[in-house]
């Protein structure tokens, strides 16, 4: 039960760093010059999110069950 409840907080902040890395990450890099807080958005909680919230929950895993 406690590798499940740590499991769920990591993917909660990978999911919420991924946001945040995104939207910053898309500002600085988009050369879009008409909706570019509304593609960091959409890009940062629809792809970005839940990828970095995927990454961490397989390497949480990985180094919790290889000990």
């Amino acid at each position: 039960m406690k590798t499940f409840g740590l499991a769920v907080l990591i993917t909660i902040g990978g999911y919420l760093a991924g946001v945040v890395l995104g939207m910053v990450g898309v500002h600085l890099l988009s050369g879009n010059r008409q909706d570019k807080s509304l593609e960091a958005a959409m890009t940062s909680f629809f792809f970005y999110g839940p990828a970095v919230a995927i990454l961490a929950l397989i390497v949480f895993l990985a180094i919790r069950l290889t000990r």
